[in-house]
């Protein structure tokens, strides 16, 4: 996957210079928000956090805090993403999905659903370290059902490698003898089977689905589940099938309608940026028969929408 995302590493990067030019950006009457959204997307995480190390040892200030201080609404929202270190990214949307009164359980399905096994395990160890909880059990007390059991599977971090041969044909047979063929649905199979075998395991167990029940399972699942439980299996489904994909529809669903879901388009650009941005690029176009750049240039304005572009970092029209 390497390579694959719009934002790259800056080949002349001087992490003194950058921190000169932002503070500039800052300084005085007025906030230069063009140098400030141009530089930092054209700079990798890792050299963004060079630069706020700079930051403060040239100026004594927190780079964040003063970022804070300039911008305002979802331009900040933006940019303080893009500071935050992807592991801590993802804590942070995790920690903000749980906390208070309702739980925003399209942040936990879309992080647990997607990252890999050794991104699960470094966000559980960060989880704990910043806020003195294990997630397991922040999330176990915001949930319930089978939709917990679900999250607790995906926070195991433990799906097989590769691809089980002598195994295809059974979980295929479990999946169709849980759902379709039988009233009332074993959402234990589902949960099981989808939430501990590989993605390429998993593409096969679906083919082998299809030629026994005649069904793709997206379609079993939205007719034998409900609710936050058949979007976490679908999710799941989705991801195993191409993680870019998924992602393009989540950027679709954000921009489509009346209101854009800012939240939802913030953490997709800022998180697949560097990963692979040019896939989801290219899915969003052969799904939904328009360029993502279209679609973000019609639905934001101003340094907000600027930055999105330079995300995105080109047009498929």
């Amino acid at each position: 996957m390497a390579g694959r995302g719009t934002v790259k590493p800056h080949a002349g990067f001087n992490a003194n210079n950058d921190a000169e030019v932002l503070y500039k950006a800052m300084k005085g009457l007025g906030t230069d928000e063009a140098a400030i959204l141009q530089l930092l997307t054209a700079r990798s995480n890792a050299q963004r956090q060079q630069i706020k190390a700079a930051y403060k040892t040239l100026h004594g200030k927190d780079l964040v805090g003063d970022l804070k201080s300039e911008l305002g609404g979802k331009f900040e929202t933006l940019i303080v993403a893009l500071m935050t270190p992807p592991i801590l990214y993802d804590v942070t949307c995790l920690r903000d999905a749980i906390k208070g009164a309702g739980t925003d359980e399209k942040v936990l399905i879309e992080i647990l659903a997607s990252r890999s096994a050794n991104e699960v395990n470094e966000i559980k160890s960060l989880y704990k370290q910043e806020h003195k909880k294990d997630l397991e059990e922040a999330v176990t007390g915001d949930t319930g059902g089978h939709f917990q059991r679900m999250l607790v599977v995906l926070l195991q971090a433990s799906r097989q490698q590769g691809i089980q041969e002598n195994l295809i044909q059974s979980d295929a047979q479990a999946l169709f003898a849980a759902g379709e063929k039988k009233y009332g649905t074993d959402e234990s199979q589902f949960i099981t089977i989808l939430g501990n075998r590989s993605a390429a395991h998993l593409k096969r167990v679906f083919d082998e689905y299809r030629k026994l029940s005649g069904f793709e399972i997206e379609e079993s699942i939205q007719r034998e589940t409900s609710g936050t439980l058949q979007e976490i299996l679908l999710a799941v489904v989705k991801c195993a099938r191409s993680v870019s994909a998924y992602f393009a529809e989540c950027l679709h669903n954000a921009l489509k309608g009346a209101g854009t879901d800012d939240q939802t388009l913030i953490r997709v650009m800022v998180t697949r940026s560097e990963v692979d941005m040019l896939d989801v690029r290219a899915d969003f176009r052969r799904m939904f028969a328009t360029s993502l750049h279209k679609m973000i240039q019609g639905d934001t304005s101003g340094d907000y929408r600027k930055t999105l572009l330079l995300l995105c970092g080109g047009d498929d029209a």
